[in-house]
């Protein structure tokens, strides 16, 4: 018989066993550093203060809070502001950098040269400096409510915010946030998309134009879904980088769940936990975002027989 130590499935077994026993004891010995130190300082680690009033307002709210309610609840309301931020910005990211990576093949000089312009400058240029200019530069400088612009008869912008139809209001903080967070992640995208239709042989579209297909549906039924299989995984990581560059609002002050935290922070000097929870926080929206975009990677992959 062939020992065990000689089989090919004993050492990448053992192997991961080692890297799992070496990551359980580097994460214990750390666990202990901090508890031990925080026992000197007599401080004990918990999170009983998140039913302690919070004590502090929160200017946009998607759902009711007072000061009066608890730590739990700030926090609740700073999460779903920035799911609503990552969500919107993802979703209009995505048709933007879309529209802006296809016009960079257009055959079209005008249109082909200003989405090349709209890439080159929004992508070289640092994030939080788009998000001052928005918020600073255009929202809060633009009219009072009394003067608001009115654009297409049912959207209002003013210094207070961009009022949509149906009553939905975004504060200066949110639109500043949303559009540069979006434009800027586009720029991104823009590229993604470009490279991947770049990627489709030209054989694709030579067969798609002989069989009489116009320019657009060429595009949309023959050429795009093909790339799809390359644009995919790195368009996650821009959904990834979204999801995180969101932390951002802090910048010009939107409440979102870092802004929270940090002010939770302040207020009850528990930092481990609060960090912990920060963590914690950004790491599912992570994995969600991760789990969602294999699961439509998988959908779009060639099935071999």
């Amino acid at each position: 018989m062939t020992p065990f130590w000689r089989d090919k499935r004993f050492w990448p077994v053992i192997s991961q066993l080692i890297v799992v026993l070496a990551v359980v004891i580097v994460v214990a010995i750390l666990w202990h550093n901090v508890t031990y130190n925080l026992q000197r300082l007599g401080i004990q680690l918990g999170f009983d203060f998140l039913q302690s009033q919070a004590s502090f307002d929160i200017g946009e709210t998607p759902i009711s809070f007072q000061p009066s309610d608890s730590y739990s609840r700030a926090l609740l309301v700073g999460l779903l502001n920035s799911l609503r931020v990552v969500i919107i910005c993802i979703i209009a990211a995505t048709i933007i950098g879309i529209t802006v990576g296809v016009a960079q093949l257009s055959d079209n000089w005008l249109v082909r040269k200003l989405a090349l312009v709209y890439v080159e400058i929004l992508r070289n240029t640092p994030l939080l400096l788009q998000l001052f200019f928005w918020y600073f530069a255009v929202f809060l400088s633009l009219p009072k409510t009394e003067t608001q612009i009115s654009l297409f008869g049912s959207i209002d912008i003013s210094n207070q915010g961009l009022t949509l139809p149906f009553g939905i209001h975004f504060s200066p903080e949110l639109s500043a946030l949303i559009l540069g967070l979006t434009l800027y992640s586009a720029a991104f995208i823009a590229e993604i998309v470009r490279a991947g239709i770049l990627s489709v042989s030209k054989g694709q579209w030579e067969a798609a134009r002989a069989l009489g297909l116009k320019p657009n549906l060429v595009m949309r039924l023959v050429i795009f879904p093909q790339a799809l299989r390359l644009i995919i995984p790195p368009l996650t990581s821009q959904y990834l980088n979204i999801a995180k560059n969101s932390s951002l609002a802090i910048a010009i002050g939107y409440a979102d769940i870092y802004f929270v935290a940090s002010t939770t922070f302040n207020q009850t000097g528990r930092a481990v936990e609060v960090m912990l929870l920060i963590m914690m926080t950004y790491l599912t929206m992570s994995l969600i975002i991760s789990l969602t975009m294999n699961f439509f990677n998988l959908k779009v992959q060639l099935k071999e027989r």
